[in-house]
């Protein structure tokens, strides 16, 4: 722990956010610099709990206490040692990760919790800025080869996990540049691609190979991809978006969130000039309450979009912790994004019956009717019904469909044997497929999900691949099979 008295001495604290007027005229990242002594003092509220909650709390296992004590004393360098031990991009966690380790901190059951995710993302950036993040390549080379497929964070982990064990580990990605999600899905605003681009050329160090621009099953066919590896691990995220196929779908102006969130970061990368699908001028309406609907309304926001609406079918979440989701689970609360912040109406309990036709076959609005919940088991509704009387109309130029993710594109999988569970996703016992050879983490196994698990998958299944190519292995697996 850090100072004992700390919590009783320190209220909790975070980083300012730019002003919103400054920073919706930019792409970068929201946050203002954090001084070091009001960092040290929120690491000094992590307090002698006896069983810390948050470890389990956070899907990695992260050493949170430990390195929390090592902030508060000064000692940076052995906290990125302690933090790096669990977590191969802990500058993508302290940015992207929603925090379920605050959400099991011991602290926060009478009062605010540690700031854990704050004091991560500064110990992983003094980590860079001192040089302390060095390639780490293998001292052995066992011979394997193992083809990764897919670089979002699932694959990034597990192909550097394989590659420090002394694998020759290639990642063949689609895109034109690796990332997956974190590259294409993730606004600027969020997550600065530096801060991705800096760990690639770390992996790239370390022995690992990224080819981009391949589609496996397409450019490279399945049996050229087995002969050529010991192994497979498919990493290929959960990638095909929840629809809504009710009147007027087929209008134009009508576009789901992964069309229209990879064309903003293409003209912040200097890909294109201007994006085919911009928010300048519209009145925008993004259907779906998530992350990443809140990621389509701060995108909104930096186009200079004239009004947005963000729809969400569930009812509003009370202000503090719900009775249903008691400490330490993950709490049902309402959260503000920072894209909440700058502006927009978010509406709740209402659901889109028909998107309305300008005349020219472009969208120019939308019905909508409020919703309330029907009794389900387990404390979840069954559907939702329609209150009568309540049918509204709202003008729209651009909608953005932001509904969640159903499974992984099954023609890869389908392709090389592997069988899809229920609910799309890749069925697997432990890491391992049914094919021998072929194994799965991330979304594609475990269905849509946090950063946070895609990195532990990674490293879990990366160990499993481990001891089926080398007899034994000595990866940590947080999520053990």
């Amino acid at each position: 722990m850090g100072d004992p008295r700390g919590f009783l001495l320190h209220p909790r604290e975070s980083p300012a956010r730019r002003p919103v007027p400054v920073r919706v005229r930019d792409w970068q990242e929201v946050y203002e610099p954090f001084p070091t002594d009001r960092l040290r003092a929120q690491a000094s509220r992590c307090m002698d709990c006896g069983v810390p909650f948050c470890n389990d709390g956070c899907p990695l296992g992260n050493l949170i206490p430990e390195w929390n004590d090592l902030v508060h004393r000064d000692r940076w360098r052995a906290a990125a040692e302690r933090l790096h031990a669990t977590n191969n991009f802990p500058e993508l966690t302290g940015r992207l990760c929603p925090a379920p380790c605050e959400a099991a901190c011991v602290l926060g059951i009478g009062s605010d919790p540690v700031t854990i995710e704050t004091v991560e993302k500064a110990i992983a950036e003094r980590a860079w800025e001192e040089g302390w993040v060095a390639p780490v390549p293998s001292g052995v080379r066992t011979g394997r080869r193992v083809a990764v497929v897919g670089s979002g964070p699932a694959g990034l982990a597990a192909a550097q996990q394989l590659a420090r064990a002394g694998h020759d580990v290639v990642v063949w990605e689609r895109a034109d540049r690796p990332g997956g999600l974190l590259r294409y899905g993730i606004p600027e605003f969020k997550l600065e691609k530096r801060v991705l681009e800096r760990r690639l050329e770390q992996l790239r160090a370390e022995g690992v190979e990224l080819r981009c621009g391949v589609e496996v099953g397409r450019d490279l066919t399945v049996g050229q991809l087995r002969a050529a590896h010991d192994a497979v691990v498919l990493a290929i995220g959960s990638t095909l978006p929840r629809d809504l196929p009710i009147p007027g779908r087929d209008l134009e102006g009508i576009h789901q969130a992964m069309e229209y969130l990879p064309l903003a970061n293409r003209v912040a990368a200097g890909d294109l000039a201007s994006s085919p699908v911009s928010a300048a001028g519209r009145h925008v309406v993004i259907i779906g309450g998530g992350d990443t609907g809140a990621d389509c309304l701060g995108t909104a926001h930096r186009q200079g979009a004239a009004s947005v609406h963000q729809l969400e079918i569930l009812p509003r979440p009370p202000d503090a912790r719900d009775p249903s989701t008691p400490w330490p689970t993950w709490p049902l609360m309402l959260r503000t994004s920072s894209a909440h912040e700058e502006g927009g109406e978010r509406v709740f309990a209402v659901q889109t019956d028909a998107f309305l036709d300008d005349g020219s076959g472009r969208v120019a609005g939308i019905r909508t009717s409020e919703v309330r919940p029907v009794p389900g088991g387990a404390g979840r509704p069954a559907g939702f019904e329609p209150v009568p009387g309540t049918t509204g109309e709202l003008r729209c130029e651009l909608v953005l469909l932001a509904l969640g993710f159903s499974g992984p594109e099954p023609a890869l999988p389908t392709a090389l044997g592997a069988s899809l569970g229920p609910r799309g996703t890749v069925e697997r016992r432990g890491y391992a497929t049914s094919v021998p050879g072929v194994w799965v983490c991330g979304d594609a196994g475990r269905g849509q999900s946090l950063v946070v698990w895609a990195i532990a998958e990674g490293r879990s299944c990366a160990a499993e691949v481990d001891r089926a190519l080398a007899g034994h292995t000595l990866l940590p697996a947080p999520l053990p099979a």
